[in-house]
């Protein structure tokens, strides 16, 4: 059914992804994982359905828009300043390890130069998803190597965007075309210009007008239009900077992101974007995979395994070498070496404009979609070891003490409440306990929301309240009561199971939107939940009552005859 291709290829990529992401993740494996195999088998080289070849490149870009979107709206310069020390000289010098290592492995396969260049940067950039999310199952991102980390790992994604507006500018070069050096010095100016220009632009007329409009939007009140106009200024302006400036649909949406980050409503713009940035993201990973011709890995099983040990050993060991040489201590050597090992995203994305530049051979684009899927199944392991280690470590001796920003609560705390969400929701419900003398232990999973709620003299954790460390960190065994205070009713409720599991005789509140939201919760333990609307709609109801006319206290003036 030609007339139909999107809507198959859409049912197909998000059912199949869904299909084995849940695999994945019932294996313990990153679900990107799965969403490469989903598009592996949409692909042309598996029997079955096969996705539209047109279509799916273009559903990538929107992905790769809104991930780049993402990103810039997550980019912390003040990160990267408070590790600039080391993860900066850092990380530039395990890419360029990395890259001179992929760059042997390309030549020894008899490729050029210029394709062994684009192959080692493909492999010298790790997963933002996979690291983050392994450091935060983990409790590290607070932690001092674990903000060198993620430093690092910002380093590399901004090299990689340096890397995606330089490389069409270089494609001649970098096939090995001849050229005369003028025009290579004139492409490389005219596209610094171009990029120079669009700076300048975004800096100056957008840093305050695209702040602007989103806050005259909010001030409408309409959740639809906000997300809406949080959409449009992502895909417009990337779409507007390539159109315009010429420099790619990646770098016009990292910007749009990053200068939305620096307005009071980036929290509520992340939040609200974010399901479609996931859906766009898992499209992207699917389009991946149907570029993938999983005979390689029977034809050419010595460059996979070449591949493979350049992302894991290679990588790990230029880390490792790195961090050690800085004077840091074993445990945060052995950190960022684990925390590398793997690629993803930017590589897929780098690897694709190779190839359609003519710059990288298909094989080499199948060999970074091997060793990305080999590095992200194995990286869970290499992380389960560390951990073993760690704890062989601990009993022999004391643990080397990990740096957090403030410590979470004071020791022996008990009978306080928990707050889960410090949204709008929460942080008020938190003022107006601490009002009325209620101590109060706050987590959230948003930087700034913690950072927030540590201003207000409130001890705070971050991190995922489903994450059951998250949770002990918060000492609900001491606690009398815990208010559950975000939106999402399906990961309130599996908050509130690990609770009862925890602490049977907590007093559980949430909060619902729906009636099936409430049943849901109480399902699931929770000894209360607060319906929205219904208790918005039983305040108006109060306010009305309370007014003169309705107690009986003011009399209407009687309305003259016609």
């Amino acid at each position: 059914m030609h007339h139909t291709s999107l809507i198959a290829i859409l049912v197909a990529g998000f059912v199949l992804a869904f299909i084995f992401g849940s695999l994945a993740q019932r294996l313990r494996l990153s679900p990107l994982v799965g969403y490469l195999l989903a598009g592996v088998i949409a692909g042309p080289f598996t029997p079955g359905f096969v996705g539209d070849q047109t279509l799916a490149p273009q559903l990538a870009e929107i992905g790769v828009i809104l991930l780049m979107f993402g990103v810039g709206l997550h980019f912390s310069m003040r990160d990267l300043m408070a590790v600039k020390a080391i993860a900066l000289p850092g990380a530039v010098a395990q890419i360029a390890l990395a890259t001179v290592l992929g760059w042997g492995l390309a030549r020894f396969l008899g490729w050029s130069h210029g394709a062994g260049i684009v192959f080692g940067l493909s492999l010298s950039v790790a997963s933002t998803v996979v690291l983050l999310r392994a450091l935060e199952e983990r409790r590290l991102v607070e932690t001092g190597r674990g903000r060198i980390a993620v430093g690092w790992l910002i380093v590399e994604d901004l090299a990689m965007v340096l890397a995606l507006v330089l490389l069409p500018a270089l494609a001649g070069v970098l096939k090995g075309e001849a050229g005369d050096a003028v025009e290579v010095w004139t492409a490389l100016f005219k596209t610094f210009a171009k990029v120079g220009a669009f700076v300048a632009v975004m800096l100056i007329v957008g840093r305050r007008v695209i702040p602007w409009i989103l806050e005259r939007v909010a001030g409408t009140g309409s959740r639809e239009l906000f997300t809406l106009c949080v959409l449009a200024i992502a895909l417009g302006v990337a779409f507007g900077s390539a159109a315009l400036f010429g420099v790619s649909f990646a770098l016009g949406a990292f910007f749009a992101g990053m200068l939305l980050n620096e307005s009071e409503f980036s929290h509520q713009a992340a939040a609200e974007t974010l399901p479609l940035r996931d859906a766009f993201a898992v499209l992207f990973f699917v389009s991946v995979g149907m570029l993938f011709d999983p005979m390689i890995l029977l034809q050419r099983p010595v460059e996979v395994i070449a591949t493979f040990l350049i992302i894991v050993i290679g990588k790990s060991l230029a880390a490792y070498a790195i961090v050690r040489a800085f004077g840091k201590p074993n445990s945060t050597a052995l950190l960022i070496s684990a925390s590398l090992a793997q690629i993803g995203e930017f590589s897929f994305i780098l690897a694709g404009l190779g190839l359609q530049l003519d710059v990288l051979p298909s094989e080499g684009q199948d060999l970074v979609l091997a060793g990305a899927l080999l590095s992200i199944i194995v990286n869970p392991l290499l992380f389960a070891w560390l951990d073993r280690r760690e704890a062989r470590e601990a009993a022999n001796r004391a643990p080397e003490p990990e740096e957090h920003i403030s410590p979470p609560i004071r020791p022996g705390l008990s009978n306080h409440v928990i707050e889960i969400g410090y949204g709008r929701v929460g942080s008020e419900l938190t003022r107006l306990l601490t009002e009325r003398g209620v101590e109060i232990v706050v987590i959230d999973d948003e930087e700034d929301l913690v950072n927030k709620a540590r201003a207000a003299g409130l001890p705070a954790i971050r991190g995922n309240a489903a994450n059951e460390r998250v949770l002990r960190e918060a000492a609900p065994e001491r606690a009398t009561m815990v208010m559950v205070a975000i939106p999402n009713a399906l990961e309130a409720g599996e908050i509130i199971a690990k609770l009862r599991e925890i602490n049977p005789a907590l007093t559980i509140v949430a909060r619902a939107h729906s009636d099936i939201e409430v049943k849901h919760l109480l399902e699931h333990g929770a000894d209360a939940a607060v319906l929205a609307e219904r208790e918005l709609a039983h305040s108006l109801a109060e306010m009305v009552m309370a007014t003169p006319q309705y107690r009986g206290e003011r009399h209407l003036p009687p309305v003259a005859p016609a």
